[in-house]
């Protein structure tokens, strides 16, 4: 079953990677849900050519929790959709022993791609863009979870 674990509302996480009492808080309710997932869906703007750095950190503060998992991209912003913070977040996630899916759903021009109340003006290009990321997410999702239970990950 999915789960959505918006993050937005997340206690800001300190800058630095020193474990506190803050940092536990802010982490209380993500980690766990990080850590009992199978797969992700990891949505995100472009901001000058990358990805926030709100997310950087919260990526950085979960390293075993990615580790061995899949990770599907989803991105928006200006001309180029997003596509360049994708591109970043690939490389941070292999660092993390993560598997990025090839796949992904991005918005060019966003602001003109939806209308007033926030729905899609024509969702038929990203509706057959995610069905594609998702079935392959499921398949690494799948696979992935088979091979962590026979044999943990680095083991």
């Amino acid at each position: 079953a999915a789960q959505v674990v918006d993050v937005a509302g997340t206690a800001a996480l300190p800058t630095t990677l020193e474990r506190g009492p803050r940092t536990a808080a802010a982490l209380a309710d993500i980690t766990p849900k990080l850590a009992s997932a199978d797969a992700f869906v990891v949505l995100t703007p472009e901001y000058n050519h990358s990805y926030p750095a709100g997310l950087k950190n919260l990526i950085d503060w979960h390293f075993t929790e990615w580790r061995a998992k899949p990770v599907a991209l989803v991105s928006y912003g200006g001309l180029a959709g997003g596509l360049r913070a994708v591109e970043h977040l690939r490389q941070v996630f292999a660092e993390l022993h993560a598997v990025t899916v090839r796949d992904t759903v991005s918005f060019h021009n966003a602001g003109a791609s939806f209308d007033d109340t926030g729905r899609l003006k024509d969702p038929s290009a990203p509706n057959v863009a995610a069905k594609s990321m998702l079935d392959q997410l499921a398949w690494w999702g799948h696979a992935l979870r088979d091979a962590r239970k026979r044999r943990p990950y680095g083991s």
